[in-house]
């Protein structure tokens, strides 16, 4: 699947670097690391974006019965590598019927996560309340990691959010029912790390999730 690169916060087209500017431009939100077209699920799609990744590339490992991969993207180019990645899985909902997972890692103001979590951002902070008990835990690259349910996300999804690894880490799960997977024992693996296990990661057909609306500028 070929595509332009987009601005990750709002989908909107971003012009590259040239004579006036050394970075990548949106026109509603200034300089940012351009999100990479939807690459289909596929082992070769998983290898482009783990050679550029330069923050985790997360996926639940093993994969919960009867889940499968259906997509991956990174925000960067080849001067800044993947400032943020977005994997994206799909399987049987805990509850009965299809459920959608999608999970981003990324730097402080790459904005991604919020664009698929429908929230304005570019980071989860002021949509989390901290001073009280986390919502769930997860382990990621063998750390309890806490996550808060995100405030003020649409009705039709259930939005996780914490610190990983010194970065933000998103989950966002359709439909909102679907969030009941977060409370399980989710084990999460930093697919850079799996080495030759990654061959063995079972794919399915694109997720439209991934593919995304485009937000309305200024968000």
């Amino acid at each position: 699947m070929r595509g332009e690169p987009s601005c990750p916060k709002c989908g909107g087209r971003v012009r590259a670097p040239g004579l006036f500017a050394d970075s990548w431009q949106c026109a509603a939100h200034g300089a940012v690391y351009p999100l990479q077209p939807v690459l289909p699920p596929s082992v070769e799609a998983l290898g482009v974006v783990l050679h550029r990744a330069r923050v985790p590339v997360w996926m639940p490992w093993p994969l919960p019965i009867g889940w499968l991969f259906t997509g991956i993207a990174y925000a960067g180019d080849d001067r800044s590598g993947g400032r943020a990645t977005v994997v994206a899985c799909s399987g049987p909902s805990p509850l009965g019927g299809p459920g959608e997972l999608l999970l981003v890692a990324e730097e402080l103001g790459v904005g991604l996560g919020a664009r698929y979590a429908g929230v304005p951002g570019p980071d989860p902070g002021p949509y989390l309340d901290v001073n009280r008990p986390p919502h769930t835990k997860v382990l990621a690259a063998g750390r309890p990691t806490p996550l808060w349910l995100v405030g003020g996300t649409p009705d039709d999804r259930a939005v996780f959010a914490g610190e990983a690894c010194g970065l933000w880490l998103w989950a966002v799960v359709w439909p909102e029912r679907s969030g009941l997977l977060m409370y399980d024992e989710v084990v999460l693996t930093d697919l850079r790390e799996a080495g030759a296990e990654v061959e063995l990661v079972p794919c399915g057909a694109l997720s439209p999730r991934l593919v995304g609306t485009p937000r309305e500028p200024g968000r």
